[in-house]
C-alpha cells in the first residue's frame, strides 16, 4: 500500500474517479466522459455501446438513456453492468463493475431540462434501439413532436436514468514496457474498501 501514491493517492476511490476525469476534460479533444458500457442479455450474451457518464456521486455513477432500449432492458433484467473509461491523452482508465439502479427522480428531470432542446425533443421522437423505416420518418416524428410540445418538452416517461453503485474499481495507468501499474478498490462488505495493486 505504501507505493499508492502520485496517481492513485487518496482514500476515496469516487473522488480519485473525479480528479482523474477533470484532468482528461483538460486534455481528450472529445467526450472526456465516454464510457463503454456493458451489458448481458438474457440468455448471457454481452452487449456494450458509449454512453456518457454524467455524475460521479459519492457512491454511484450516473447515466441516462432511454428506458425502451435494449440496454434498460438488459439493465433491467440482470441488475448489473460495468464499465470501462479511456483516456488516450494521460493513458489512463477506470473499470468499473456493480450493481445498477433507476434514476427517476427530480435528478433526472434537472438533467433533461438541462439538454439542448433538440436533444430533448430527439428524446422524445426517439425509440431507441427499434427498427426504423428511415431517417425521414424519424424526422417527421421530430416535427410532430415539436409541433406538440413546443420549446419545453417534459422529461418523457420512458427516459431518466441509472446509477450504477460498484463492488469494484480499477484505476488502471500506461506503464513502460508494458508494467502497468493497476489498483483494484473492492467492496468489503462494511461500508469500506480493500485496495490491492494487481500485476500488469
Amino acid at each position: 500500500m505504501s507505493d499508492r501514491s502520485g496517481l492513485f493517492a487518496g482514500d476515496d476511490p469516487f473522488e480519485l474517479a473525479r480528479k482523474w476525469l477533470a484532468e482528461a476534460e483538460a486534455s481528450e479533444p472529445n467526450d472526456p466522459n465516454a464510457i463503454a458500457l456493458s451489458t448481458v442479455d438474457s440468455d448471457g450474451m454481452p452487449n456494450a455501446r458509449m454512453v456518457l457518464l454524467k455524475e460521479i456521486e459519492d457512491d454511484a455513477f450516473v447515466f441516462y438513456t432511454n428506458y425502451g432500449s435494449t440496454k434498460a432492458a438488459e439493465l433491467e433484467q440482470a441488475g448489473k453492468a460495468a464499465f470501462v473509461m479511456h483516456w488516450k491523452s494521460l493513458r489512463r482508465q477506470v473499470r468499473v463493475r456493480g450493481h445498477v439502479v433507476r434514476e427517476e427522480s427530480s435528478k433526472a428531470d434537472a438533467y433533461f431540462a438541462s439538454r439542448s432542446l433538440k436533444s430533448r425533443l430527439g428524446a422524445w421522437a426517439s425509440q431507441q434501439s427499434q427498427p426504423l423505416a428511415s431517417r425521414s420518418a424519424l424526422m417527421a416524428e421530430v416535427a410532430r413532436v415539436t409541433a406538440r410540445y413546443g420549446t419545453n418538452p417534459p422529461r418523457p416517461p420512458f427516459w431518466g436514468g441509472y446509477r450504477l453503485r460498484p463492488v469494484e474499481i480499477e484505476f488502471w495507468a500506461d506503464g513502460a514496457f508494458r508494467l502497468h501499474d493497476r489498483f483494484r478498490w473492492s467492496d468489503d462488505g462494511q461500508g469500506g474498501w480493500r485496495v490491492e495493486r494487481l500485476s500488469p
